[in-house]
């Protein structure tokens, strides 16, 4: 983790110092975000429901979150109404940190993958699970208007509950425990979008959520943003009809599972700034929901950094490449080695598929397989 020394060090303390007074001062409601997947979508899709009903501050989608924090914090204004910080951490501790700043009234967590759980960063599982669960354990009591937004359907994150001494909110698809779910059934995914069933057992209701952005995952995370709406506005149906028509129209952030044109007047599915399991997953899930029928459907995969077992993680790809095949996969990497065996292994056709050590041999392997029309995703 960078640590500024010298003058930067003093600098970098003395604007921590006085965003953390300023925003106490101005003591907008804070809402926290944080998970191993899903945050940016989530915090993004949610600053901009918000900030058609207030002003609103979130945090920057490009900086760090060591000095996000305290950036995001310096912009707001004594008008400023909601402030939504994505809390990334990687390192024991560094959630503390953030804490000493950000004070929220609503934090919420998404999931958790074994990212960032190599020797270098966490250094296990139990780890990483600990430091995100700090964003709970530190939320205000219910009693204080504390409220704590869980994904059920993640068993580290479910555990969670015990921690806090907010209001808990379960969303999700288990449709008995949770007050927010969806029908998994009534998710599908096109070129142009997803779509799915939103209920809320509160209101036992149902509505049709229709977005332009792009994958299975995204389910969840308007779900979620929803229950963090609900919890601000229980009674307000002028903001379900902000959410319905925003996520309408919002588009894909670039590299998150966005369209663009490919080579060779392809089509590709922009996945690169995301390679933890999971999103890795989810990603093959949504790739062979998309109904395709122009050419062949090719996944190409970098590797997965910052695991703890980075061999077992890759190998676990194979697994869903047999449940969600695609016409041809690519390996790219080191470790993708290990998954472009194991698929061979579970039966995965050998002559679909291929391992490149680098991107330069991947380009060359590309150039003898893709077609005009082909589909192709890319993954990290």
């Amino acid at each position: 983790m960078y640590q500024p020394q010298g003058l930067k060090k003093l600098y970098h303390q003395t604007r921590r110092f006085i965003a953390k007074n300023w925003l106490s001062f101005c003591n907008p409601i804070q809402i926290a975000i944080t998970g191993s997947q899903g945050k940016t979508n989530t915090t993004q899709t949610l600053a901009k429901i918000l900030s058609q009903i207030a002003s609103t501050v979130v945090t920057d989608i490009n900086l760090d979150t060591t000095f996000n924090v305290p950036i995001t914090a310096l912009k707001v204004t004594p008008w400023t109404k909601y402030i939504i910080f994505e809390l990334g951490v990687d390192h024991i501790g560094e959630m503390d940190k953030h804490l000493e700043i950000v004070k929220p009234k609503i934090g919420l967590i998404t999931g958790i993958s074994p990212v960032h759980t190599d020797s270098e960063h966490f250094g296990s599982l139990e780890n990483l699970i600990k430091e995100k669960r700090k964003l709970i354990e530190n939320l205000p009591e219910e009693k204080s208007g504390g409220v704590a937004i869980l994904n059920y359907d993640d068993e580290n994150v479910r555990k969670m509950v015990s921690f806090t001494k907010a209001k808990v909110i379960f969303y999700g698809t288990n449709k008995k425990y949770c007050q927010y779910y969806f029908d998994k059934n009534s998710v599908k995914v096109t070129l142009n979008g997803t779509q799915f069933k939103l209920f809320s057992t509160n209101f036992n209701q149902f509505q049709l959520i229709s977005t332009k952005l792009i994958g299975l995952h995204h389910a969840y995370n308007l779900t979620a943003v929803f229950a963090v709406l609900k919890a601000i506005f229980p009674n307000n149906p002028k903001v379900d009809t902000i959410f319905n028509k925003t996520i309408s129209k919002i588009e894909p952030l670039r590299g998150r599972m966005n369209i663009e044109k490919g080579p060779m007047n392809t089509t590709l599915l922009n996945d690169c700034l995301r390679g933890s399991p999971k999103s890795t997953d989810e990603g093959l899930k949504t790739f062979y929901k998309i109904d395709y029928k122009k050419g062949k459907k090719i996944a190409i995969l970098g590797v997965m950094g910052e695991l703890y077992d980075p061999i077992n993680e890759h190998k676990k790809t194979a697994q869903t490449l047999i449940k969600y095949p695609p016409d041809v996969v690519l390996g790219v990497g080191e470790y993708r080695k290990y998954t472009i065996d194991e698929a061979k292994k579970l039966g995965f056709p050998k002559e679909r598929l291929f391992f490149a050590k680098d991107v330069f041999e991947a380009a060359d392997i590309l150039k003898k397989i893709i077609k005009t029309g082909d589909f192709l995703y890319l993954k990290s």
